[in-house]
């Protein structure tokens, strides 16, 4: 029993610290089987200490998910979103006009394969594709201050977490199918303004699906 628990110590202190250090960034899972083999101990301790973990709320466990690293900053992420809300739906807005049909068709053929990826859902994976979805939709953009900006929200994302989505995975559907709204706008010529609310409204929709997984904790 005691060797036991020296080994759950030993995975805990090990996942811990890469948790700290953000190796392990909110939303990373934890795979039982994969940290036992690097550890070189059995599932048993590793599953000790991501229990321990859970108590201290660094870590969560989700139904059909599994344990995953917490979510943590909440505000800075609630700041992120709001801001990232703003100017990506400007800068989608202004690319709009500079979208060709290749780039739909780009754009396009990204969203399907976010589409195929829910079957076998990677929350990391989708989040991947989601940005080079948008890239492409906001990359035309002619203002390179607003286009920095964007840039910059995507850069804190990823160092907030590795992705919202394993914690709100039904967002994922909803997102696929708001893309492809906002592809259709964009090819029908709607206005700036429509195409800009539509793009900000899609980002805070993840916001708030994030918000209300939080709030029922």
């Amino acid at each position: 029993m005691t060797q036991t628990r020296s080994k759950s110590r030993l995975a805990y202190d090990w996942i811990k610290e890469r948790i700290e250090t953000r190796r392990f960034s909110p939303g990373y899972r934890l795979v039982l089987d994969a940290i036992a083999r690097e550890i070189g101990v059995s599932t048993v301790p590793v599953r000790e200490a991501i229990r321990m973990l859970e108590a201290e709320g660094l870590v969560t466990f989700e139904r059909h998910v599994g344990a995953q690293v917490a979510f943590m900053q909440e505000q800075e992420y609630l700041h992120t979103m709001q801001t990232l809300a703003l100017v990506e739906g400007a800068a989608t807005a202004l690319s709009a006009p500079r979208v060709t049909g290749d780039h739909i068709a780009r754009a396009r053929a990204i969203n399907d394969q976010m589409a195929e990826s829910l079957k076998d859902f990677d929350p990391q994976r989708f989040t991947e594709l989601n940005l080079a979805f948008h890239t492409v939709l906001f990359e035309q953009c002619p203002n390179p201050h607003i286009a920095d900006l964007v840039q910059r929200g995507w850069k804190r994302l990823a160092l907030l977490r590795d992705s919202v989505f394993g914690f709100v995975p039904g967002r994922a559907h909803e997102s696929v199918e708001e893309h492809e709204a906002l592809l259709r706008l964009i090819e029908a010529g709607e206005t700036p303004l429509t195409i800009e609310l539509a793009a900000r409204d899609h980002r805070l929709g993840t916001l708030d699906a994030v918000l209300a997984y939080q709030a029922g904790r």
